[in-house]
Order: C-alpha cells, then structure tokens, then sequence
C-alpha cells in the first residue's frame, strides 16, 4: 500500500540538511510521496527505511528483465489501464517461433526475414527481440542445435527456451546463459526444479497454467518457493479466452492491488491462427491488451512494418508529441539547385511530407525547425512555427551552404508567415506551397519545370 507524505516524513531522519534537493525534510517527502523523486536523494535515510519504502511504492506490477549486454529488455512495471490515463511503460515484445520439428528450409527462412528486419522509425531502431525454440522432439541435442544455429546467425535476438523438460531446460538455460534466455515451461508438475534452474542462472521464468484460478495457486507455489521473475499464461489458445486472460490478469493487479498477478504476461498468437494476416491482427490486439511478450509463427517486412508502428505509437506518452529530430534532410539525390521545403517537427507530419516528396520522384530538401512537436497549425497557432524559427533553423543547419536558389517552400495552411520569414531572411524568397500533402508531387513536378523553363 502507498504511504503518505507525512508517513514518509515519520521515517525520514529531519536532518532538513537541503542535500536531497528540497528544504526541507517535509518537502523531500510529500514530492517522494507524489513519486517526483527517489529515496535515494536522501543520504541518510536507513536501509530499513529504504527497503519499506522501495515496497511501497513499487508498481503493482512487477519490473522483470530478460536479455544481456547491450540487448537487456524490460517488461511489466505497469500503472494504468488505459493509455491516456497516464502511460504504458515498457513495451511488449516480439517473438518468432522455432520448433526442432521444421526442417532446414523452414528455418533458413525464418531466419532471412528476422535479418531482414533492420530499420530505424523516429530515431527508434526496429528489430525482431525475441526467437522462440519450442522442443517438441524431446531431443537435446537436436533442440540445442537448433537454439545455437538461429542465435549464431541472429546476433540480436534473446531466445525463449520453451520445454516442460526440467532436464532439457537445465542443458539450454547452462548452454546459453550468457544470452539471458526467457525460460518458459513451468507448470503444476515440474514447477519446483524449474524454479531451481531459473534461480541458478537468474533466468525470467514463464509460467503456465489451464485457466486462470490454476495459474493464480501455481504462481502463488511458486512465489512461497522465493521467486518473483516471472512471465504469465494461463494457457488459452483461442482469441476470446486468451483476450480474457490478458485483461482479467492486468485489473486484478492493477485495479485489485493482487500482486499474485502483479507480472508481465505473454500471448501465442503462433497457436491462435494459422493465416499471417490473422496473426498480425491478433498481435495488433495484445499490443494494446496487455501482451508483454507477442509469438508469430514468422515475422516478415510486411508484418513488422504495422507491428512496430503501431507498438511505437502505443507505448509513447501521450502528453510529449512524437518528433522528429531537427535538421535539414536530404530527399533522394537532392543538390544545391533542389527545392527546399520547410515543415514541422510532429513525426506523424513528417512522414506524411517526406513520403508524398519522395512520391514526387523531385530530389529535395526538407527543414524541420524546433516546432515543439506539433502539427502546423497547432505549432504556428501557439507561436512555435513562426518566422524566427525558421530564420533560426536555416542558420542552424547551414542551410546556405547546401542550395543556392534561397527560395524556401512554406506549408500553404500558415501563408501569412511568408512576410514575416522574408523579414528574418533577408535574400530570401518564400513561395506558398500546398494546403495538404497529396498535393506537393504535382506541386512539385510544375516547380520544377518552371525553373527549367
């Protein structure tokens, strides 16, 4: 349960010393109480205080991690049902699933679209994190050998060793330990060495169970046994009841303060359909309903583009603007005669402007100003986007040693800014482009003639 401001203050050492940055002991913890600042700040605050304070305040849901090195993911830690109420933290994860059933071929393709997979959107690289290995042969050897192959040629991706096998788990989790693999098959019957194994090499460790009040007691077991790294399912396999599980768990630690439930939980989208095209809305589902870790039987380009752009929209705060970074870029072949069109730093209107210049085939540049994050309108309306911003940003970037026509292309909704940019920009002509982006491909295409002519 939460504490207080005045609870906090009971167990602070009223030193009122000012180092935590406050002054006063009272002020450090009603802004501690508000969650605006660690207990660490406070050096002479006791471990024991420490202690019941870090239980106090911790999510009801758990924060678990899994991977090593520079690929070490974060899971859980959630707040809020909802997006808007405040955020989502840490943002689900996304698997592709191996058996030590498929032959050569079925693999060599899985593997060819994870490496495919390599791009960066709005300054955040997109990659496959995850790939599953279920055994279903009970050969060890066999089902090592297929871990090894996918992770030596998949350097990025953390694998998820999912086996009901105590012993098999025990050779994969030692195997590649140094990988930081999810461990995932701990149920009723082999709970107790697996938990053993996960403890060993400090592994996440999935649990499983058929239906929720079965996963409720084995959870329970196993958090008695001393362990809280762990990763739910409650075993359904069909849209409906696997929606359910998801949602049910999440109110029962969020809304009911039940920490039995207070962990991430994964969601088989491989074992709910067989159709790509089903899988990719299943897994559109459980980004937004609750999935902390998503498993497809394959992710390719064309399932990974909506995948990760809808993932990026989701788990963003929804009161900071997604942008893009300012600067000056370059569109196709661009040179020093190229157009040079101006817009804003909201990422949505950037890849809408970008995308339709590209569409025009019109080598040219693009100026994004410090806009605040906003749309044109919005940005011009609150004083952002305005004529000072843009004179900055062209002095900024050294627009003048790129492009020698010093003429710059404004969004055609924010006309009435053409004066007062032609006042900060001295030599500076401003013509007005289009009103939407659809346009600017024959807007583009006619000032180009127009200057050939």
């Amino acid at each position: 349960m939460a504490l207080n401001g005045m609870e906090i203050y009971k167990m602070l050492p009223k030193k009122n010393c000012k180092e935590c940055g406050f002054p006063t002991c009272l002020a450090f913890a009603m802004k501690l109480a508000q969650g605006g600042t660690q207990a660490e700040k406070c050096p002479y605050m006791s471990d024991e205080a420490k202690n019941k304070l870090a239980e106090a305040t911790a999510p009801p849901m758990k924060t678990v991690k899994f991977g090593a090195g520079e690929r070490v993911y974060t899971l859980g830690g959630e707040t809020v049902l909802f997006r808007h109420e405040k955020t989502f933290v840490n943002r689900p994860r996304f698997a592709v699933l191996f058996t030590d059933k498929m032959d050569e071929e079925e693999v060599a393709r899985k593997i060819e679209h994870i490496k495919s997979i390599n791009y960066t959107r709005i300054n955040e690289e997109m990659y496959v994190e995850i790939a599953a290995f279920r055994c279903e042969t009970g050969d060890r050897d066999k089902f090592l050998a297929l871990i090894k192959k996918v992770t030596g040629e998949c350097s990025k991706v953390v694998p998820m060793i999912i086996t009901d096998s105590p012993d098999i788990a025990s050779a994969a989790a030692a195997e590649f330990a140094g990988l930081g693999p999810v461990l995932f098959g701990a149920d009723e019957q082999n709970y107790e060495p697996m938990v053993n194994i996960a403890k060993q090499h400090n592994l996440l460790l999935g649990v499983s169970a058929p239906g929720q009040e079965k996963l409720y007691e084995l959870v329970q077991k196993i958090q008695n046994a001393g362990y809280r790294e762990l990763l739910l399912d409650a075993g359904s396999r069909n849209l409906k009841a696997a929606f359910d599980d998801m949602v049910n768990i999440r109110r029962t630690a969020l809304i009911s303060g039940d920490r039995t439930f207070g962990y991430p939980a994964v969601a088989f989208v491989c074992d709910m359909a067989r159709d790509k095209m089903m899988q990719l809305a299943m897994a559109s589902l459980f980004i937004e309903k609750y999935a902390s870790i998503i498993v497809l039987s394959d992710i390719d380009y064309s399932i990974a583009l909506p995948l990760f752009a809808l993932r990026q929209n989701i788990y963003t705060d929804p009161q900071r603007p997604m942008r893009i970074e300012q600067g000056v870029y370059r569109m196709g072949p661009a040179d020093e005669t190229s157009p040079l069109l101006v817009t804003v730093d909201f990422a949505l209107t950037y890849f809408i402007v970008s995308g339709e210049v590209e569409r025009s085939k019109v080598p040219s540049w693009i100026l994004i100003p410090d806009a605040g994050g906003y749309s044109v309108l919005t940005a011009w309306a609150s004083g952002k986007f305005n004529g000072k911003s843009i004179a900055k940003a062209v002095k900024d970037f050294e627009v003048e040693n790129k492009i020698k026509t010093r003429e710059l292309i404004i969004p055609g909704k924010v006309a009435v800014l053409k004066s007062d940019i032609e006042d900060a920009l001295p030599g500076w002509k401003v013509i007005v482009g289009t009103e939407e982006a659809a346009a600017l491909p024959r807007f583009l295409k006619d000032y180009r003639q127009s200057k050939a002519s």
